[in-house]
């Protein structure tokens, strides 16, 4: 009888929860799996009894962190001794970079010399390539969710990185959609990002709501934020559907016309489902500053992947509703600008599915059992 493998995993918000949930599901069905560590709903639903609330880690912007970090230092120490009591067989950190590098150092300060980790590369091709070496003394691998990124985490000296894929890669793409149809509003999970997005997705709903191309607006959400949303909305001039159940967005992504999205992997999820979109993003002053600072690089990752602006990108500390508004109407009535943004998501479908020549795509549960000979043949 197989023995069951003490798996240690933290999901610091939902786009990694999303991911690490993917994860455990491909182990459980290869070995019993005794689970611990943070996770939220996708990980909940698998068995995860969290430690403490990943709501406690989905910060977003200096000036978020800055107001919790007392909370966000304590959960550090907490998860590292919680490591090291448990002693797992192996520790996978998703994505929460910041939060994940610091557990790992903590980790190994007291004592942990187990397999270590990092589902999700740091952006050390966009900003402080210097990183990538700062990583080797403390993961043992680097899972990574773009396929290009094992090449600059070679050049740049990190730890050994394989590309996994994503589990956007699994939902179903919507080829063909009707002249008319929703609008999908993406409006982001955390806090800071709702609550300086969800007013100007309103203000450029309302300029389509007499529109004939539209036929009414669309929000996929978390389960857990479904009830916020629906209370918000409801003092909207216009009806808006909210949509928890990841199962059901095949069916209402087939009814949309198009997509305004905060940046993040709710653009990928997006751009492999086949749906036009126009990117903005609402930056504190501080996210402001470094952009400014780094030379206002594409931040979309559909644009990140294909190397260019595939897809309208509206970065800024107030975005110009005006200019979102007009690109907004254009890409709703011109459906060769929407075929443009599908035949280039063909194309990087087609990358994220095989990898790149030099780094093939690999399966994730694969790459974790490979740290573990006891449960390699598995």
């Amino acid at each position: 009888m197989v023995d069951s493998l003490k798996f240690f995993i933290v999901a610091g918000e939902p786009s990694g929860d999303r991911i690490a949930g993917d994860l455990v599901r491909r182990l459980q069905s290869r070995l019993p799996l005794n689970l611990a560590g943070v996770g939220g709903d996708e990980m909940t639903a698998l068995g995860l009894s969290p430690i403490f609330p990943m709501d406690d880690l989905s910060v977003m912007g200096l000036t978020d962190v800055i107001k919790r970090l007392p909370l966000l230092l304590w959960r550090v120490e907490q998860t590292a001794r919680e490591i090291v009591r448990r002693v797992p067989d192996v520790v996978v950190l998703v994505d929460a970079q910041d939060f994940s590098k610091r557990v790992a150092k903590r980790a190994r300060a007291l004592g942990f010399k187990g397999p270590m980790i990092l589902f999700g590369a740091p952006t050390v091709w966009a900003r402080g390539p210097e990183r990538a070496a700062k990583l080797q003394p403390l993961f043992d691998e680097v899972l990574a969710v773009l396929p290009f990124e094992p090449e600059v985490m070679a050049r740049l000296g990190g730890p050994p990185t394989s590309y996994v894929g994503h589990p956007a890669l699994k939902d179903v793409a919507v080829s063909s959609r009707r002249a008319t149809g929703k609008i999908a509003l993406l409006p982001g999970s955390r806090s800071g990002e709702l609550r300086r997005h969800m007013p100007l997705l309103r203000i450029l709903a309302e300029r389509f709501m007499d529109h004939p191309g539209v036929e009414g607006f669309f929000i996929p959400t978390l389960p857990h934020l479904a009830e916020k949303m629906r209370t918000e909305v409801a003092g909207w001039p216009m009806p808006v559907e909210i949509g928890a159940v990841r199962a059901e967005r095949a069916y209402h992504y087939g009814q949309t016309l198009m997509a305004l999205s905060v940046a993040g992997t709710a653009t990928l999820e997006l751009a492999l489902a086949k749906l036009p979109m126009i990117l903005i993003y609402s930056m504190d002053a501080a996210q402001a500053a470094a952009y400014r600072r780094i030379g206002k690089p594409l931040v979309g990752l559909p644009n990140i992947i294909a190397g260019s602006a595939i897809v309208p990108e509206f970065v800024a500390r107030s975005p110009n509703l005006e200019e979102i508004a007009t690109a907004a109407v254009h890409l709703v009535e011109n459906e060769e600008a929407r075929q443009r943004q599908v035949a280039a998501f063909d194309e990087l479908a087609k990358l994220m599915q095989s990898g790149a020549p030099d780094a093939p795509r690999q399966n994730p549960e694969d790459r974790i059992l490979a740290h573990l000979p006891k449960f390699s043949a598995c």
